[in-house]
């Protein structure tokens, strides 16, 4: 069976899900979802002028020419503390005691801040040393944002900030797309738990946590963590009765063709229709991914650096998508510090790092990769995409590199509320 383009496989899991249904949840409940509505300003920030200092509020003319030696002396007349109304309008060779963030008393026009004035004693008058202008140390209504902007788009990631800007405009709930439920099961004979003796040719079980932890990554609520044998028997009740729990079933091993690689069979026998069978990508050649009934499943092979590939370029976009996004990460241009060969037709993904040159593209810096390993991606910085019209790549040659961080977001198609 010849393997798909990479291109072609992400596009054919994209279409393997859709959006989940929105819904409105406590702005906390929202914290690392993706917003489903768009949201525009209710009210201004700030509602009314305020002042940027602790200070006096002053008619500015009155300061003309002040300095310590002549300073412009005024009569104290009110207090205004932020989130109080100050008491009356300032009259001429007046002044008002305020503090950051409390309103401009009507009359006033400009801010002294409190280092350039000094208070009497009797508390009954202040000098100002110095002179202002109009509008000095004030922040006016609406500085920050005015009622009717758009505030956030369809498909924002909702971080601590995107909270903030929520709750300054009195929202109480936001729309947003539920975490897709996820189950991880891994498989092989070979497989053994961490925390238990492991005899030489035994394997520590890595994936169930690497898997999981990449769908948190990509939003994912994972529900169910889950190891079985090589067993065609085991792993039928075990993947029908996961399916029939969760949004997307992960799994990792069994995924190639030989004697004890049952899961794509076992799928099969299920019913499952594969829209994925074999990528043309390196590391993660035997990744799938199939619908059994209302689940998407993904199988990825067993090498955790395979794993991690194949993941990254199927399952973390589709279980985007059930969220109502798409994903675009970002690339950069740089020079292989080193050749390189590679089996023409397969698109490569290499962890990669980045060397700063002023005078040209960064240098980018394979790291040693094989299907079965995985510590060369603790410190990488992305992805440097070998693409598949060619096999050899001299030093000095050019290619993109796809980071791991600064991506962006826009909704899928339909996935707005």
């Amino acid at each position: 069976m010849p393997l798909t383009p990479l291109s072609t496989a992400r596009q054919a899991a994209l279409d393997a899900i859709a959006p989940a249904a929105p819904e409105r949840v406590s702005l906390l409940d929202a914290h690392g979802r993706f917003l489903a509505a768009a949201v525009t300003a209710s009210r201004s920030l700030p509602g009314c002028d305020t002042s940027a200092m602790d200070g006096w509020a002053v008619r500015a003319e009155e300061t003309r020419g002040a300095n310590r030696d002549h300073p412009a002396r005024l009569r104290v007349v009110d207090t205004v503390y932020a989130g109080a109304l100050p008491s009356r309008v300032l009259q001429p060779g007046e002044a008002a005691r305020i503090f950051t963030g409390a309103p401009l008393p009507s009359g006033a026009d400009a801010i002294v801040r409190q280092e350039a004035a000094r208070a009497h004693d009797d508390g009954a008058h202040v000098d100002v040393f110095i002179t202002v202008t109009p509008g000095h140390d004030i922040v006016r209504a609406g500085e920050e944002v005015v009622t009717g902007t758009p505030l956030l788009a369809p498909g924002q990631p909702v971080n601590a900030a995107v909270l903030g800007v929520l709750a300054s405009q009195g929202e109480t709930t936001a729309w947003v797309r539920p975490a897709p439920r996820v189950a991880v099961l891994a498989t092989g004979d070979e497989l053994v738990p961490p925390g238990q003796p492991a005899l030489p040719h035994q394997v520590y079980e890595s994936n169930l946590l690497l898997v999981a932890a990449l769908a948190r990554e990509a939003g994912a609520d994972v529900r169910h963590l889950t190891r079985a044998r090589d067993d065609a028997a085991e792993l039928r009740d075990t993947l029908a009765r996961l399916a029939s729990q969760v949004d997307v079933l992960v799994t990792t091993g069994g995924a190639s063709v030989g004697d004890k690689d049952h899961v794509k069979r076992v799928l099969t026998a299920l019913g499952a229709r594969f829209v994925v069978d074999g990528v043309a990508l390196k590391p993660g050649k035997p990744v799938a991914v199939a619908r059994l009934g209302d689940t998407t499943v993904v199988v990825l092979p067993g090498n955790p650096g395979a794993a991690t590939v194949a993941f990254d370029q199927l399952a973390r976009p589709l279980l985007l998508k059930r969220q109502g996004v798409l994903e675009t990460r970002r690339r950069v241009r740089a020079r292989l510090s080193a050749p390189r060969h590679k089996q023409a037709g397969l698109t490569y993904l290499i962890t990669t790092t980045l060397e700063a040159r002023d005078d040209a593209a960064p240098v980018a810096r394979l790291r040693v990769q094989g299907a079965g390993q995985i510590l060369q991606n603790v410190q990488g910085e992305g992805w440097a995409v070998l693409p598949p019209g060619r096999a050899d790549f001299a030093e000095g040659d050019v290619v993109d590199v796809e980071l791991f961080h600064g991506a962006a977001y826009a909704p899928a198609d339909g996935a707005s509320a």
